[in-house]
């Protein structure tokens, strides 16, 4: 299923390049969420493997105590990703104006997006891409929490539940035609506080990973 022109729509249309041309050298999720997305990728991710940090900043949460053949870069600021200690390269790219990557087919064994698949405004074409670069066998991991800037994100995900954001992903994969196994979800969601709700407040961030595998 692809995306309709209003889903694609965004709060704020200004040149992604302004909103991300300076630094934030902060992150966006909670400690909490990030022990569980280096924990799966400890799980899923295999040493000495080529690595794609898709949409990435200051720090890709990859396991410490692993090492890989080569972890590359992307984002949309590059004093981020200059600092990020894990990457071997990195490159500067708007991926809602150019969705073709740099690379040769399957040229790795992982593609990682943390917390930034909402932003896409042509999910369809970059999840093409992940297929393209990513070796038969290779994982996609794609994660999100119920954070994001607001006025970036595209009205399909904005306007949707979590659940139904967890649908988009799949939809997503499956607009690969027989490019991906079936999509796994892999989630903890805190239980709810009523004290913590009613000062609006969660006990922690909700974690949600999709992954898939490339088939064929």
């Amino acid at each position: 299923m692809q995306l309709v022109s209003m889903q694609r729509t965004r709060l704020d249309n200004s040149d992604d390049a302004l909103f991300y041309e300076y630094p934030r050298f902060v992150t966006h999720v909670d400690d909490r969420f990030i022990e569980q997305l280096t924990d799966l990728y400890r799980q899923r991710l295999k040493p000495h493997t080529c690595i794609l940090d898709l949409m990435s900043s200051w720090v890709s949460h990859l396991p410490p105590e692993i090492e890989f053949a080569h972890v590359e870069g992307h984002g949309m600021n590059a004093e981020e990703l200059a600092r990020n200690p894990r990457l071997d390269h990195y490159f500067v790219q708007n991926l809602n104006k150019q969705q073709l990557l740099p690379f040769a087919d399957r040229s790795f064994d992982a593609v990682l997006n943390t917390v930034s698949v909402q932003y896409l405004q042509y999910p369809e074409a970059v999840f093409a891409e992940i297929y393209r670069i990513l070796k038969v066998g290779g994982i996609a991991i794609i994660s999100f929490s119920n954070r994001m800037f607001y006025q970036k994100a595209i009205q399909a995900w904005r306007d949707g539940s979590e659940s139904d954001r967890t649908k988009l992903i799949y939809k997503y994969f499956a607009s690969v035609p027989k490019g991906f196994t079936k999509p796994e979800l892999v989630a903890n969601i805190p239980p709810s506080s009523p004290f913590l709700a009613m000062l609006g407040m969660a006990s922690s961030d909700p974690f949600y990973a999709v992954v898939a595998t490339r088939c064929s």
